[in-house]
């Protein structure tokens, strides 16, 4: 069985550089302008950052217009991926990373850490291994050629499984009895992340076909779709390490004791969705989304819980906030290593 080929941009053959020069401007940004950092944290409501909310429209309505919705019903008959997904994000993903959180933070970097910060550290990472993504997931899917209608399916189903999961697994993991976890954020995030983008992407879908018809469509509008996403991910990044650079760089010993064991999660969790996938006969278009579904994390949720329960300085958030300057340049990673093994799945039929 020979591997597909795929047309990749200039943009998207060098993404991961961009990803990086995104991050060290927004540090730059935030270091030249720390005042900046107060005011654009205000601009939030309930937790949820409405700047960051209009960036990821720009990154995901992009993704939503060229998803044909008609696909959906199709991948609603198709359980093996949904459960897939469900068990690797509710049954494992939360216990793999309270067991490298413990590993690490408590046994082999315990010499270096204060019990205290061990602690905050293992926490922030908890709050990240019970948050699986629900937006981003869609740029990862659409870059690695799965199957949009499918994806769509797995992150409606996930955010309203984290709805309910959410605080019950994190008081059972975080062992604590009254963890005010904030439903409202979680809401609200879900809504303005996800759900905006794909009413309008629905909408522009079906009114525009209607009008100009799908060969107008598809060659001039969609044209660009790809790069604005792509440019909106690098805009998000900056306006994120803008926020958080400054903690970043009064601690780069802990960032990088922190970003091991996450780095070990993201990949494992990934390995194990996309081995099982492959195990029980899934096509590649429907095993990415399911394997990248779990390894990525609800960024967004787990800082503001993290600040909301720990405070802005601890050692929590700071975890959280590593988990996003990790995710991207880990997920980009993931996605070359599907589409270069895509050959080794089942043909789409």
């Amino acid at each position: 069985m020979g591997k597909e080929k795929y047309d990749i941009s200039f943009f998207e053959r060098y993404l991961t550089l961009w990803v990086f020069l995104g991050i060290i401007t927004g540090i730059g940004l935030g270091a030249l302008l720390p005042s900046s950092a107060g005011f654009l944290e205000s601009l939030s409501v309930k937790g949820v950052n409405l700047p960051i909310a209009v960036l990821l429209f720009g990154m995901m309505y992009p993704i939503m217009v060229q998803i044909d919705f008609s696909e959906v019903k199709n991948a609603v008959k198709a359980p093996r991926p949904v459960l897939l997904t469900l068990i690797i994000n509710w049954a494992v993903k939360p216990f793999t990373m309270f067991f490298f959180a413990w590993l690490f933070m408590r046994v082999i970097f315990a010499p270096f850490l204060s019990d205290k910060m061990a602690g905050e550290y293992m926490a922030g990472m908890i709050l990240l291994g019970i948050a699986p993504c629900t937006a981003m997931v869609l740029v990862w899917s659409y870059l690695a050629r799965g199957f949009m209608g499918l994806t769509l399916v797995l992150v409606a189903i996930n955010s309203l499984t984290m709805l309910v999961l959410y605080a019950p697994l994190g008081n059972f993991l975080l062992g604590v009895a009254d963890m005010p976890i904030p439903f409202i954020t979680i809401f609200l995030s879900i809504i303005l992340y996800v759900g905006v983008s794909l009413v309008a992407g629905y909408i522009s879908r079906t009114t525009l076909i209607k009008k100009k018809g799908i060969k107008w469509y598809e060659s001039v509008f969609l044209k660009d779709m790809g790069t604005v996403s792509k440019v909106s991910l690098l805009a998000t990044l900056v306006y994120l390490f803008m926020l958080q650079g400054g903690v970043l760089m009064s601690s780069p010993l802990v960032v990088a004791l922190i970003a091991v064991p996450l780095f070990i999660q993201t990949v494992f969790i990934f390995a194990i969705g996309y081995k099982t996938a492959r195990v029980i006969g899934l096509r590649y278009e429907d095993a990415a989304p399911a394997a990248m579904i779990g390894a990525s994390n609800h960024f967004e949720v787990a800082i503001a819980t993290a600040v909301t329960l720990f405070g802005v300085r601890s050692g929590a958030a700071l975890a959280t906030v590593v988990g996003v300057l990790i995710e991207v340049p880990v997920m980009l990673m993931l996605v070359k290593i599907s589409l270069r093994t895509r050959h080794r799945f089942k043909k789409k039929i």
